[in-house]
């Protein structure tokens, strides 16, 4: 009997601990604006379904940084480190440039995207360009 008990405790406690870390489906799938920046975030890390705007010759991919940017920066590769962070990899529509981040979802829901390795994302202003801020914050729309 307590071998019976014992083991339907270890199940018990194992599928708990298999639920906390499963992944809602939400939390790297967004379409989100800093309004700060005027820049526009749309990701889908679980599936390539997001269409970028100007690009569909190449067909849907995993999500693109675009707005008051110069050009629109696709994701090319990511990695999602724990179900918080994701690096991910945006080259820009030429293909000549490449910018790594780092992709957070904050404690209040909303998520920060901090650009690593030196900035290459610009934006125009007064006819030049000008490199954005390295961190940004974009908040869920309630």
């Amino acid at each position: 009997m307590k071998r019976i008990k014992l083991l339907a405790f270890m199940l018990m406690l194992c599928s708990a601990c298999l639920a906390q870390n499963q992944d809602d489906g939400k939390t790297w799938k967004f379409d989100l604006t800093s309004k700060e920046e005027g820049v526009r975030l749309n990701i889908d890390l679980y599936e390539e379904t997001v269409e970028v705007p100007g690009m569909d010759i190449f067909g849907a991919m995993n999500g693109y940084i675009g707005g008051k940017v110069y050009g629109v920066w696709m994701v090319t590769s990511f990695v999602i480190k724990n179900e918080k962070t994701a690096v991910i990899r945006f080259s820009n529509d030429f293909g000549s440039e490449t910018q790594e981040c780092i992709l957070t979802h904050t404690d209040d829901g909303n998520y920060t995207l901090e650009l690593t390795g030196g900035v290459c994302v610009k934006k125009v202003v007064d006819k030049k360009l000008v490199k954005i801020k390295n961190k940004h914050l974009f908040e869920v729309k309630k």
